[in-house]
This record gives C-alpha cells, sequence and structure tokens, in this order.
C-alpha cells in the first residue's frame, strides 16, 4: 500500500511535468491566438475560457517599479482596508529560472555610489533581495517569454488576511474560485501596465467590524491591483533632507561614503518639476502638477475640495510659478489607479475615519511618480454634527424648525473639508505634519486645526472657526522642497538661508514622533488644539464649552430626530476639552526643544525643562478637569435623552454607561476623568518629573503631583454619586500607574509611598464609608501583590478624527 501511495503523486508530478514541458514550448503566437490582446510596458493576454492572465517578458533584469494598491475596500476605519489604498511602492525586476520566471524586489536601503563596480557587486551580495513570486513559463519565442500571471493577480498582495487577523476580525484567505481577473481595469499603456482582479476572501469567526459591512460576513469581496511601472528617465534631481525642511525623509546607507562622513544618505521625496524659465521671476512649469477629483464626490463638497487643494498653487506662486498646480475632475474613462494620474478620491465607511494623503515613490530618488488622496466621506457631516452642538440653532418647538437657517453650520463644515482637502494634498507632495504651527497663529494647513470658535454677545461664534489658504510655514517648505534654482546658484547654500530664515521668523516644527505619544514631552506640537498659551487656550475652551452645555437641549434636535440621538451630538461638545487637555499635559515635566543641529544657532538651544509656574498652572488646569461640578451633565439635559428608539441603536460615537438602556452621565464623567488622570499619570512623564525635581529645586514632584490629586478627590468632600465614581476613579488610575512596566523603580517607591500616606487617611477618615472599602482595597493589594479594581473603567468614545 505504501509502495502504491508513493507511486501516484510521482506519476503525476511526471506528468504534470511534460505537460509543462510541453506548454512552455509552444511559440507565444501560437498559445495566444484567441485571446485578448493589450500591448504597453509589458504585453498581457486575457483568456476568457478559463479566466487566465498572461504576462509577456521581453526583457530580464531590468528594474521597473511594482506597485500594489486596493481600489476596492472594505468600508471600515476600524479595519483600515479602503478604497484607493496603496500598498508598498518596491523596485523590482523580472529573472528567468528554467521553467519559471522569479519576481525579484531588489533591497535599496544598502548601496555603494561609487563607481567602482566591484564595490557595488559587494553591497548587492552583502544584503538579501525578497522574491515575491515566481510565475510559470507557458510559451517562448525567441528570447520572450509568456508567463501566467493569475495566480498572482488573485493572491493577498494587499495582506488583507494579516490585517483582518491582526483587528481581531477573523481568519480568512483568498479563494481562487470566488475570484477572477477584473478586465476594465486591466489596461497596458506605453509606461505602465495596470492589472487588475476581484478578490474574494473566505473565512470564520467574523468580527463586529466585518459583520457591519459586509452582507455575508464569511466573504469578503474587494479589489486588488497591480501596477507595473517604467522607472523615470535619469534628469530628476534630488534634494537633501534636513530635519527642519517639513518633508518626509527617503534615505539609504551609503556604503562607499568617505571615513568620517556619515553613511546615511537621506532625500526629501517631492514631485519633479522645473520652470521654462529658471531665471524668470515668474514662470510656467515644463510639466504643472495636476491632481483629479474622484468624480462621484457630491457637490457642494466637490467644490470645497477643489478650493482646498488648490491653495498649494498660492505657494507654488510665491517662488515663481504660474499655474504649476492644477486641479481637475478626472476624466471619463480615467481610471483612478492608472499610475500617470495623481488623484484627490471620495471614500465611503460605515464609520468616520481618517483620511490619506499618500504617493508612488521611487525608492532609488524619491521622486513622486503619483500622489493619490483618501478623504473619508463621514468627516463632513461629524464637524456639522459639531457645529450643530456648539450652536443648539432649532427650535424647542419642532413646527418652526423648518424656518431655521443651518447655512452657517454647513460652511464650518465646509471650511474644515477645504483645510482637510490641501492637508492631505500635502501629504502626497512629500510634506510631513507640522504639530507647532498652531502655535504662532494656524500658520499650515499640515497641523490638526481645532475648530477655533469664540463667543461673541453671550454666543458662540463659528465665524472663524477654520482658517483659509496657505500658511507661512507651508509657503517655506514649498519653497524648501520645490524652488528652482538656476544654474549659477549653489542649492546647499540656498537652502540652508531658507532654513535660518524660517528660524529667524520663528517658525516652530514638531512632526508625529514628538506630538503623537500621549507620553511626549516637548509642550510645542500638538494634535488638535490652538494657541501658544495651552492653560489659557484650555480655560477659553471651558468657557465655550460651559456655555454650549447650557444651550444644549431640543435647541440641539432637528425635528423628527429621536430624542435618543441627542446622546450622540453630546459626545463632542461634553468632550471639548480632550485635545486641549494632552497640551496641556505636556507641560508637566515637559522639556522644550526644536530639531536642532550643530551650528543652527550660536549657542545651542538644547533640551530646556519648562518653568515652575508654567508646569504648576498646567496640574491645577488639569485636576481641575476631574471636578464633579465640571464633569456633570444638567440635568435637563439628562432627562432628554431616552434610550434609543425602536430601528435605532447605541454605536460607538454613543457614550458606554452602567445603566443598562438608559443614558448613563456618570459613567461619562468616569470616562471623562480617567482620560486626564491617563495623562498626568503616564510613567515616562512621573519618570521626568522625579528628574526635574531632583536637577532643579522648585520644580513640582511626584509627591506634589499625588497630594493634589487626592486632596480634589478622595480626600475631597465626596457630595455626589459622581463625587464618589471619580474617587474609585481616582484610586484605581494611581494604583495602575504605580504598576506601569516603565516606571523607573525609585518613583515607583514615591508613588507606594503616597499610596501609604492615602491609606493612613482612609483609616482616620470614616465619614464616608466608601474610605473604608478603598482602604481594605489597599490592604489586599499589598498582602496579594495583586491589584483588585472593583471596576474597569469605560473608555472614551473615539474622538479623532474631528
Amino acid at each position: 500500500m505504501g509502495v502504491r501511495f508513493l507511486c501516484i503523486p510521482l506519476l503525476v508530478l511526471a506528468l504534470y511535468s511534460v505537460a509543462r514541458e510541453d506548454t512552455a514550448s509552444k511559440d507565444i503566437s501560437a498559445f495566444t491566438q484567441d485571446m485578448q490582446h493589450q500591448g504597453g510596458f509589458y504585453d498581457f493576454y486575457y483568456q476568457l475560457e478559463q479566466d487566465k492572465i498572461y504576462l509577456k517578458i521581453n526583457e530580464f533584469d531590468q528594474a521597473f517599479l511594482f506597485q500594489s494598491s486596493m481600489p476596492q475596500g472594505i468600508g471600515s476605519n476600524d479595519i483600515g482596508l479602503d478604497r484607493g489604498q496603496l500598498g508598498e511602492t518596491r523596485l523590482v525586476k523580472f529573472e528567468r529560472y528554467g521553467n519559471k520566471v522569479l519576481l525579484k524586489q531588489l533591497n535599496t536601503a544598502y548601496r555603494a555610489s561609487s563607481s567602482n563596480l566591484a564595490e557595488q557587486a559587494s553591497i548587492d551580495e552583502a544584503f538579501a533581495d525578497s522574491v515575491i513570486v515566481g510565475l510559470p513559463v507557458v510559451a517562448t519565442e525567441g528570447g520572450a517569454v509568456l508567463v501566467d500571471y493569475t495566480a498572482f493577480l488573485l493572491s493577498d498582495i494587499h495582506n488583507i488576511g494579516a490585517q483582518l487577523a491582526s483587528t481581531n476580525q477573523g481568519s480568512f484567505s483568498p479563494d481562487p474560485m470566488r475570484s477572477g481577473v477584473y478586465l476594465p481595469r486591466s489596461k497596458a499603456f506605453v509606461d505602465n501596465t495596470e492589472l487588475e482582479a476581484l478578490v474574494t476572501f473566505g473565512g470564520s469567526k467574523a468580527g463586529e467590524y466585518v459583520r457591519q459591512v459586509t452582507p455575508d460576513s464569511s466573504s469578503i469581496s474587494v479589489h486588488l491591483h497591480h501596477s507595473l511601472i517604467r522607472l523615470p528617465d535619469d534628469q530628476y534631481q534630488t534634494r537633501q533632507f534636513t530635519p527642519f525642511s517639513g518633508y518626509w525623509s527617503v534615505a539609504y546607507q551609503d556604503y562607499s561614503a568617505p571615513l568620517g562622513e556619515s553613511m546615511t544618505v537621506s532625500m526629501i521625496p517631492r514631485h519633479r518639476l522645473h520652470k521654462k524659465d529658471p531665471t524668470a521671476a515668474l514662470s510656467e512649469a515644463v510639466e504643472p502638477i495636476i491632481y483629479y477629483l474622484d468624480p462621484g464626490i457630491p457637490e457642494p463638497v466637490m467644490s470645497a475640495l477643489k478650493e482646498g487643494a488648490l491653495w498649494w498653487d498660492q505657494a507654488f506662486s510665491a517662488i515663481g510659478y504660474k499655474n504649476a498646480f492644477q486641479v481637475k475632475v478626472l476624466p471619463e474613462g480615467a481610471d483612478p489607479m492608472d499610475v500617470r494620474y495623481n488623484v484627490i478620491q471620495w471614500v465611503h465607511r460605515a464609520t468616520r475615519g481618517w483620511s490619506y494623503g499618500s504617493s508612488v515613490i521611487d525608492p532609488r530618488t524619491g521622486e513622486i511618480l503619483k500622489g493619490h488622496v483618501t478623504l473619508g466621506s463621514l468627516r463632513v457631516r461629524q464637524d456639522y454634527l459639531i457645529a450643530l452642538g456648539l450652536t443648539s440653532p432649532f427650535s424647542e418647538d419642532a413646527s418652526k424648525d423648518k424656518n431655521v437657517n443651518t447655512q452657517v453650520q454647513k460652511d464650518m463644515a465646509l471650511a474644515r473639508i477645504r483645510q482637510l482637502s490641501a492637508h492631505e494634498v500635502g501629504h502626497t507632495l512629500g510634506i510631513a505634519h507640522n504639530f507647532s504651527a498652531s502655535e504662532y497663529g494656524r500658520e499650515s494647513v499640515m497641523d490638526y486645526p481645532h475648530p477655533q470658535v469664540s463667543i461673541k454677545n453671550g454666543r458662540i461664534s463659528l465665524d472663524d472657526a477654520y482658517a483659509i489658504g496657505m500658511g507661512a510655514w507651508d509657503n517655506y517648505v514649498i519653497a524648501y522642497g520645490y524652488q528652482d534654482f538656476p544654474a549659477e546658484v549653489d542649492e546647499y547654500s540656498a537652502l540652508t538661508a531658507l532654513v535660518k530664515q524660517a528660524r529667524e521668523k520663528g517658525y516652530r516644527y514638531q512632526s508625529d514622533p514628538d506630538a503623537r505619544p500621549s507620553h511626549a514631552a516637548n509642550p510645542s506640537g500638538n494634535l488638535w488644539d490652538n494657541g501658544a498659551d495651552a492653560v489659557a487656550e484650555l480655560a477659553r475652551i471651558n468657557e465655550i464649552r460651559e456655555l454650549a452645555l447650557s444651550n444644549f437641549g431640543l435647541k440641539s434636535l432637528k425635528a423628527g430626530s429621536s430624542l435618543a440621538s441627542l446622546e450622540e451630538t453630546l459626545v463632542p461638545i461634553y468632550l471639548l476639552h480632550r485635545y486641549q487637555l494632552d497640551a496641556v499635559a505636556k507641560l508637566v515635566a515637559g522639556v522644550e526643544y526644536e530639531y536642532e543641529l550643530k551650528g543652527d544657532y550660536s549657542t545651542p538651544k538644547g533640551a530646556v525643562p519648562v518653568g515652575l509656574d508654567q508646569q504648576k498652572a498646567a496640574i491645577k488646569a488639569l485636576i481641575e478637569t476631574i471636578d464633579p461640578t465640571y464633569l456633570a451633565i444638567p440635568n435637563s439635559v439628562v432627562q432628554l435623552i431616552t434610550p434609543k428608539a425602536y430601528g435605532e441603536s447605541r454605536n460607538r460615537e454613543s457614550f458606554k454607561g452602567r445603566s443598562g438602556l438608559t443614558f448613563d452621565p456618570i459613567s461619562a464623567g468616569e470616562s471623562a476623568a480617567s482620560y486626564t488622570l491617563g495623562l498626568l499619570l503616564k510613567a515616562e512623564r512621573l519618570n521626568r518629573l522625579a528628574q526635574q525635581a531632583e536637577q532643579q529645586r522648585g520644580l513640582p514632584d511626584v509627591h506634589s503631583v499625588l497630594s493634589q490629586i487626592f486632596a480634589a478627590s478622595i480626600q475631597g468632600r465626596a457630595s455626589s454619586e459622581l463625587a464618589q465614581r471619580i474617587n474609585f476613579v481616582v484610586l484605581d488610575a494611581v494604583v495602575k500607574a504605580s504598576l506601569q512596566s516603565n516606571l523607573a523603580p525609585e518613583v515607583r517607591a514615591d508613588v507606594e509611598l503616597q499610596l501609604t500616606n492615602l491609606y493612613g487617611w482612609l483609616k482616620n477618615n470614616k465619614r464616608n464609608p466608601h474610605n473604608k472599602i478603598m482602604a481594605k482595597q489597599l490592604e489586599q493589594y499589598w498582602q496579594s501583590g495583586e491589584w483588585q479594581s472593583l471596576f474597569s473603567v469605560l473608555p472614551l468614545p473615539p474622538g479623532s478624527p474631528i
């Protein structure tokens, strides 16, 4: 029996081998006789009967770009697989090995700029490349081969299965029987070949987000796209990266760099742009940068997106270009995934989510070949919702709502969309975030703007919520990246002068690594904030929040809407302060610094702790936001919010609660208080508090911060259920802060000491019966070594993006 089982596979393998040899020996012309043919960069043939696609390869060892993308996505922000999403841009080449052709991704991270061919070869041989796929040869003709590309086109090139698994959405893999070549968007052009397929992923144990957006959660059908792109010519000139340039970096290690020189070569990513006349003060571009709008965008959003994107032409005009940046509607029949088109796509999801600006970039040089903007369609609706919650423009009498004009609120939402369009296009020009720009005005569309509303005549005004046009930082960045210098001008010196001028003008710059982490140290650089004084801006936001909450109610709701839906309108108003809290928290144990190079200043600025007065004011302001009076929701609002009407349900935009179907204002306060404490008690922040207090006398330390927190909560007078809840939140937060893995041992000891002091106070102050319970919790914690919390703090509804 064993012999028979061995022989069958061997026989099948032998027959398969013969069949493959017979097939590969056929001429391409004979093999493809009845197939549909498209000629271009790489010719391809389509066989309808078997739904197969074949690629003709004339030259081997010819490098080109391979770009994968996702023209049709899943539709869930939480999963993160959206329509128009670009995958990795890879430098690749085809190599033949007998009866197969390998598509090899070349390693561009390690190079040798030396003209010594042996030295270049030594680098190539030292670092591995990656073979992406092996393609079977089915026919030959002269030096050309025809390969079966079908299985690769129907494969998971976009790593969808891994992404679904990482977001706990189930186990999925491609099902070839439910997948097929999508011929309408498979085309060949002179410089690029575009191939597309409908790929179905079959699976099980689908998660909540998959179930939310698919008609059958065991079957997820998307479109995947492959672009094979001819390398651009060698006329593009790279431009050096410097940390203060405002650009992302494309870098590699040059192993032929002279001893004593850095091996890291960094370039900025940018489009190719040159003046027709570099010596002219104003000149048209040899080839303008043109972005194409998704024709499916509705009005008035279409006009708003076009206007916002066109702001960049202001910056190009400032450096002497005429009509160098243009925005048009994508021509009928054009494919947005075609590498020849820079596009702005309008993407629908089940929930609001992030927008993106990504690019196809030549990894050798940093040249941007295609910009691809993805804008989430629900963002504009969220801004409109915020505007309604801030202003409560309707009437308490539903019959009068038909006469209410909400154009002001719609205008605010459209103003945000203009800014968002400019922001994401900026990324596709190679530009990074600048989260410090809001400190010296609103000087960059590359910041995350919070609506700058105000109080006028006792009412909330939306008149100046969002800035219009380019900021000073944007103009500087475009000058650094796209200024076309005449031949007689030394580019390095000119760029160095631009950076120096920007610093002298007071421009500040902090990007993602120094702004996004909740434990970040630099108070310069925050998301969704305004103003140079974070504490003063929080106070201003608090006034607006208080006024908005006092007006909140039936006037916040359009006639015909369920009273239950008031909750989702309330969320961003109740939490209006949440982003400014992040900015204030960074002042506590904060460290001021820049992206500074040696020689930028005659005396280095270095890293300097935030001053005593600023830190004290920040701690006080943060602790005030856990006060029960601050977190209380007016009873008039609580009584209006009913359980969800039949046909409606709670969603991710709702508060989490503990009272079943009814709205839970106490848990809303719990979540908000926990958010403040989480910012203040981050391990890295506590560690810096201890270090700074030792280095500079008078600065706050861990003891002073915890003492103020306890005094404002547990050791205060708990006169309400909300106050009692906040006390439990505080105890839970401080104990868990002491257990953070990154907390320094001496700082953990300081926190434990404060908990010991609190325990003594709880034992001696029995006025509040909950004090006995808290003391017992601490006793059990010290006895067992494990913290037994009485509850798990409920998280806030999602905030970003707005």
